[in-house]
């Protein structure tokens, strides 16, 4: 009797792939040298310096400076701790929220679902950075703010796909022969549809992270984001405009930081959905 060969593990495959794995190291190191900024550089990222204005990259100054004298390389590591912390915390008030909401309302139905799937409908029918930007407004533009501006606009998306795979593994024969055997719905919902479920929610939630990051940076190139002396990469890219044509350093770098960590997120992302789904394949043909 031969045995069942073993799938290599995601890792495995993730290392195979060479630009995945370039990719993952980046973002790896990306979340180490924010996590780890204040040991990392000698500078306080608001530590102002009037004769050292706009200086070019340096020994002492690894990127530079920016227009307060402040250095660039220190800026851009805390404000990465700002880009990634708030694009992760809305990323998991999204799970939670869209997860509770999407499977309450394909689980059980009826008027539930009306009002759920109402909801959703009305948030969709607005652009997601438009109604960000109205949200911004009213819950003020600190990082809290900013947090639930661009957390609840997120749920949607999230509640959707939950919703809908929620729908589909409802109707499943597992779940009629729980109800037969008289367990109750609310333990098939969370003990039994949920748990089968994970690979996709998480590869939704792998997916808005990088959105996440990015609307939190577009409205803070704006204006309507965070407000100094919070840094991130979006404060720090809207400063960078200012003095483009005389020091472009300034928006080089917070520019090419944010666009390296979303290219990763997102093909990263990607790379996960296809694992995903050919992991549901196989398992379908078994």
């Amino acid at each position: 009797m031969s045995g069942a060969k073993s799938n290599p593990s995601w890792i495995k495959l993730l290392l195979r792939d060479r630009f995945a794995a370039a990719l993952f190291i980046t973002l790896v190191l990306s979340v180490l040298f924010a996590l780890l900024a204040p040991w990392i550089s000698p500078y306080h990222p608001d530590a102002q310096s009037i004769d050292d204005r706009l200086l070019g990259p340096s020994s002492a100054h690894w990127l530079g400076t920016d227009s307060l004298g402040r250095d660039l390389a220190t800026r851009l590591l805390f404000g990465a701790r700002l880009s990634l912390s708030i694009g992760i915390a809305t990323a998991i008030f999204s799970l939670v929220l869209g997860t509770i909401t999407g499977a309450l309302a394909g689980f059980f139905r009826g008027w539930m679902d009306r009002v759920i799937t109402g909801f959703i409908d009305f948030f969709s029918i607005f652009p997601s950075l438009l109604l960000a930007i109205l949200f911004s407004l009213i819950f003020g533009r600190g990082v809290f703010g900013i947090f639930l501006s661009i957390g609840i606009v997120a749920w949607v998306q999230h509640a959707r796909l939950v919703r809908a795979q929620v729908l589909q593994a409802s109707e499943l024969p597992y779940v009629e022969s729980a109800r037969a055997l008289g367990i109750s719905d609310q333990r098939i919902l969370w003990r039994h549809v949920l748990p089968n479920l994970w690979g996709p929610i998480l590869v939704s939630v792998s997916a808005q992270i990088p959105s996440n990051i990015m609307a939190e940076s577009f409205l803070s190139f704006l204006g309507l984001g965070l407000q100094p002396p919070h840094a991130s990469w979006g404060t720090l890219a809207s400063e960078g405009t200012r003095a483009l044509r005389s020091h472009p350093h300034l928006l080089i770098f917070p520019s090419v930081a944010l666009f390296s960590v979303l290219l990763a997120s997102q093909y990263l992302g990607d790379w996960l959905r296809d694992r995903v789904s050919a992991s549901f394949r196989a398992e379908s043909t078994d």
